[in-house]
């Protein structure tokens, strides 16, 4: 009866409600820019980032045992196959922990799985393609590190960026060169150049304003180890206030990294034809705010103090979200406005 209930028409409209009505729940910043996607490109990504988010929920629950996460994450990956799997997944997930409404979430996988099994067949296997890929390294990690992940080097760590964002850069355009006529082959294969350091670029960045949270409520560390070693310190005085000069120094190779695949993503959008103007306006967004926080993550500390963070603040967030989409139509001026934020906060006054 739940597989009838879901294929129904009335129900399919609930199940895009749903998917709709939680993305700005846990990602309030994709919420803004899935808006410009249209039709079943739209659809295809929303449900893509949601299957991830669901993925990377179970990946990060600190209570979960190895054994629990590697099944769940396993019985994910069946999902894809099974649908008769995927409407009684939510039955497994109950004891997973987290932020509530990513909770909310997994717990509502079959409808997720509802939605993708309304897309076209060829959107379908992308995404079974690349989040399986994403799943399998998750599920690497989670098994190499059973007490809580500890990044032992920078290669290692780009391992675990490529796994948990590399892929979705691929995801994405596989599904641009599938929905829009204006990507051609060899606009394809030239994206498909930097669309691994598109999505690394935003999980560095990430990670690096959120240090102290990933170690503090996530028993995660990603500063690379060898790094802090190098410098006098380790894994365990990470948030340590007296070693916190040493820390610094210690992520310095993160930073560079982060500036590297940041310039890497902006030549990303540039060489997406101007044609293709939702998928640039798509990218605009998360780019800029990444630009802007990593130009704060250079001149703070705060990510390495029990408590801390590094965010933009609100009015820099306000004018980028008037001022990127405009900039879209011209790769000059996306590049100017790129070489602003990464030097100074992006400022409107009326």
């Amino acid at each position: 009866m739940v597989q009838l209930a879901l294929k129904s028409p009335l129900d399919q409209r609930e199940v895009e409600r749903f998917c709709q009505d939680i993305l700005p729940k846990v990602s309030r910043t994709f919420a803004l820019s899935i808006r410009f996607l249209p039709g079943n490109l739209g659809r295809s990504v929303l449900c893509g980032y949601l299957l991830a988010r669901i993925a990377d929920t179970i990946e990060d629950d600190p209570k979960a045992s190895v054994n629990a996460k590697t099944a769940l994450l396993d019985q994910l990956i069946d999902c894809f196959e099974d649908e008769s799997l995927a409407d009684f997944y939510p039955q497994k997930t109950h004891s997973v922990t987290g932020d509530p409404a990513h909770l909310h979430l997994v717990h509502q996988t079959h409808q997720v799985f509802a939605l993708y099994r309304s897309l076209p067949e060829q959107s379908q296997q992308t995404l079974q393609h690349w989040l399986t890929e994403m799943i399998v390294g998750m599920k690497k990690f989670v098994n190499l590190y059973p007490n809580g992940l500890r990044v032992k080097s920078l290669e290692e760590y780009k391992e675990y960026c490529y796994y948990v964002a590399g892929t979705v850069g691929f995801l994405l355009t596989d599904l641009w060169y599938e929905h829009s006529p204006f990507i051609d082959r060899a606009t394809y294969q030239a994206l498909r150049k930097t669309c691994a350091e598109f999505g690394e670029a935003l999980q560095t960045v990430n990670i690096l304003k959120d240090i102290a949270w990933d170690a503090e409520e996530e028993n995660a560390i990603y500063v690379p180890q060898d790094a802090l070693v190098a410098h006098g310190s380790s894994h365990d005085r990470l948030l340590d206030p007296a070693y916190l000069n040493q820390n610094h120094a210690a992520i310095k190779s993160l930073v560079e990294l982060a500036w590297t695949d940041l310039d890497k993503a902006a030549d990303y959008l540039t060489t997406l034809p101007h044609r293709c103007l939702p998928i640039r306006l798509f990218c605009i967004l998360p780019l800029m705010f990444a630009y802007a926080t990593l130009r704060d993550i250079t001149q703070s500390t705060a990510m390495l103090r029990a408590g801390g963070n590094v965010k933009i603040s609100r009015s820099e967030v306000k004018a980028l979200i008037v001022v990127s989409p405009l900039t879209v139509v011209s790769n000059l001026l996306v590049r100017g406005l790129i070489k602003i934020v990464r030097h100074r906060a992006f400022r409107l006054w009326f």
